[in-house]
């Protein structure tokens, strides 16, 4: 799951642009976590769900995300 995606499901729910921005643009806007943001660390639950015949049943991250309970102020 890429960050941007997360991204726009939170600018959706807030009502605020998402953009892309270069690593350098990053870095002065977001400081140290620009760096942390742009690291592509592919993961997957496949050996987890083959090892212990795991099978999710909740919703996933960005369903989950998309719920308005997330930004009620």
């Amino acid at each position: 799951m890429s960050f941007k995606v997360i991204a726009e499901v939170i600018g959706k729910r807030l009502g605020v642009p998402v953009v892309s921005k270069s690593i350098d643009e990053a870095e002065a806007h977001f400081g140290w976590f620009a760096r942390f943001a742009a690291v592509d660390v592919p993961t997957s639950s496949a050996k987890t769900r083959a090892l212990l015949g795991w099978q999710p049943k909740e919703k996933g991250l960005i369903e989950d995300l998309d719920q308005p309970y997330y930004f009620q102020v």
